[in-house]
């Protein structure tokens, strides 16, 4: 999996990065403190947001705004970089303009979903047509773009939507079925000059798949079935959570001043997952929770939450969460907006949901928005493919 590196917490362009902040994200990314880390400003405020700009979707209706922001190499049509989002978004899938695409995606785009890597916009492009021709009245409705960088190092975005449409057309899964189907999408694109060269793309693929009428397990056995199992099944040696039969490693103490972000994210994670510290979660999760995450599972509250990463916990008993990518945008007083991408790795020697022990190793990643308030996260929006983890815990054949 291509990872991303990150920049400090509190720290923007231009200002220093505090060295155990340096310390902390470094040794969560596997890297040396002396790795050098790309400079991504993060928004203060959320001047420049969905929120600001969903007065009649303005954005997309009434372009040939007024420059809000320095985006060189940019078309002078967009405003923003969430209007940039917004309209090449709705021209491409609503508006069908699929040939648009030569101009907004670079020719060595790299697309990274869970079903692996595809190079090259032609591939973006023929994905695309695919995609629509399988519900050609696609509707995308945008939940939440969370963004970073600026005009010197990029643009890095990460969108939540709901596409809806049905499925009158066929798709990779078989012939039409009429159904109408409604489900979420996340993408991290990282955009430079008035093209998108890199993307990760992860779909709520179990949800849509039962609206389909599929049942889950038997379709992932159908789909398991005509892998190569001899090239597919290549895990050997143990997930790399403890050194040895050590402890997992420590962070260093939290940084002195401001409330940092980053930190206060990959701190929670690290000792929620990785140490098993679920008192943890009273600490980092506000009494209210609310947990929107993959094929459609909806939770409130802490107790339900420890439940559910109790039970993953129980399946996947040496499973090791790593953080890829981090950023944010807002401030103390209005809230925050964390965008995280992470991949997760474990055997699958526990009973649970997704059958009786295999004995497999399983391995997924994902996107989660986290949005924060009085230093404690009070929602989270989670998407991952749980269709493609099924797949990886069935027989071949």
């Amino acid at each position: 999996m291509t990872k991303t590196s990150t920049t400090g917490g509190e720290s923007g362009a231009g200002s220093p990065t505090n060295g155990r902040t340096l310390e902390v994200r470094t040794a969560a990314l596997g890297t040396s403190p002396t790795t050098p880390l790309p400079a991504r400003p993060m928004p203060r405020d959320f001047t420049i947001s969905l929120a600001s700009a969903r007065a009649a979707d303005r954005t997309i209706v009434t372009p040939n705004g007024e420059r809000g922001q320095p985006m060189r190499g940019f078309e002078d049509t967009f405003t923003d970089i969430v209007d940039y989002i917004l309209r090449v978004t709705h021209h491409i899938w609503e508006e069908k303009s699929i040939g648009y695409l030569y101009e907004s995606y670079a020719n060595n785009t790299t697309v990274i979903d869970d079903r692996g890597m595809t190079y090259g916009r032609d591939r973006v492009i023929e994905n695309t047509a695919s995609f629509i021709s399988a519900i050609p009245d696609i509707r995308l409705f945008a939940d939440e773009i969370i963004w970073c960088g600026d005009e010197n190092v990029g643009f890095y975005t990460s969108h939540r939507v709901l596409i809806s449409g049905h499925n009158t057309g066929w798709s990779e899964w078989g012939p039409p079925t009429g159904r109408r189907v409604c489900f979420v999408c996340m993408a991290n694109c990282r955009s430079f000059e008035n093209q998108i060269n890199q993307e990760f793309a992860i779909y709520n693929t179990g949800s849509l798949l039962r609206q389909l009428g599929f049942d889950l397990q038997s379709k992932a056995r159908e789909v398991a079935a005509r892998r190569d199992a001899g090239l597919d099944d290549l895990a050997g040696g143990e997930v790399e959570r403890l050194l040895g039969q050590g402890s997992p490693v420590h962070l260093p103490p939290a940084p002195d001043g401001a409330f940092d972000v980053e930190d206060f994210v990959r701190r929670t994670y690290h000792y929620v997952w990785n140490w098993r510290l679920l008192d943890r979660i009273d600490a980092s999760y506000a009494p209210g929770f609310r947990f929107h995450g993959p094929t459609d599972r909806e939770l409130y509250g802490l107790g339900e939450y420890k439940g559910y990463v109790l039970s993953l916990l129980a399946m996947f008993p040496d499973l090791a969460v790593q953080l890829d990518d981090v950023y944010w945008m807002g401030n103390e007083a209005d809230g925050y907006l964390a965008a995280v991408r992470w991949t997760l790795a474990g055997t699958h020697r526990g009973n649970g949901i997704y059958g009786a022990p295999t004995g497999r190793r399983a391995r997924t990643w994902g996107i989660t928005h986290l949005r924060i308030l009085g230093h404690r996260i009070v929602e989270e929006w989670t998407a991952s493919n749980e269709f493609e983890l099924l797949q990886q815990l069935v027989p071949f054949s």
